[in-house]
């Protein structure tokens, strides 16, 4: 009988011991999980004189975002091969009439695109510039937005020049002036006229250790004390040539 109740408890010690390990284990991913997505804070330090008086010699620069796959992705009910894991929760859920047919769309923010948007807009007079339907672009900006009242401006495919069967983006009628104007867009087609004036980015899909734009922030902070920001940006076509 005591060998039986022996063998009874080092069974459940084992078992335990095995739970344990399994709840621990568990625990750390998911503390590892949330370290890894936690917004990173961009350190803004108060300029110096001689910063803050480079800039009231220098014209407040634009910067023109693209919206799918830079900003956002999404997915609607009708498409056939995901992009998103399934069981992905959106960050919020779009239904706009096209061609009279009720679609809904299942958008996904970049990680740290709030934050993002909201240190660059003290630095630049922000455009959206997708060429996607104006009906679906403009409900993706004001949810972005959020009534923050910085993507006032906007451009949409019927702005945009067809080329090659491609949707391209005249930043000319944006800024005539193209040494303070530059555009944000993971497609070098979209920008294909003005290569000195692009910053490339990687398409982003569903990756939520993606950390690019926060990895922007250092070069996009110093880069409105250029007098022409063609001058930095032309060092970037191997970049855009490689994407």
């Amino acid at each position: 009988m005591f060998k039986y109740l022996v063998m009874g408890l080092r069974g459940f010690f084992v078992l335990a011991a095995k739970i344990w390990s399994f709840v621990c284990y568990c625990f750390r991913r998911q503390v590892r999980a949330v370290i890894q997505h936690q917004t990173v804070k961009y350190e803004m330090i108060p300029l110096s004189p001689l910063s803050k008086h480079r800039l009231s010699m220098l014209k407040r620069k634009v910067l023109v975002l693209d919206l799918d796959e830079t900003l956002i992705h999404s997915h609607h009910d009708g498409v056939l091969r995901q992009t998103v894991k399934l069981g992905t929760p959106p960050d919020f859920v779009l239904k706009v009439t096209i061609d009279r047919h009720p679609v809904r769309f299942f958008v996904h923010k970049r990680p740290h695109v709030d934050y993002f948007l909201e240190v660059v807009s003290q630095w630049y007079d922000l455009v959206v510039f997708t060429a996607s339907m104006e009906i679906y672009g403009a409900a993706v900006a004001d949810k972005l937005d959020n009534n923050r009242g910085v993507l006032r401006r906007r451009y949409y495919r019927q702005h945009c020049n067809l080329d090659c069967g491609s949707y391209t983006k005249d930043l000319s009628n944006i800024c005539p002036d193209l040494s303070s104007i530059f555009i944000l867009d993971n497609s070098p087609v979209a920008y294909r006229s003005y290569p000195n004036n692009a910053i490339p980015i990687k398409s982003w899909f569903s990756d939520a250790t993606d950390t690019a734009l926060l990895c922007l922030l250092p070069m996009l902070d110093a880069l409105r004390f250029c007098s022409d920001v063609r001058s930095v940006l032309s060092r970037n076509l191997h970049l855009q040539r490689a994407w």
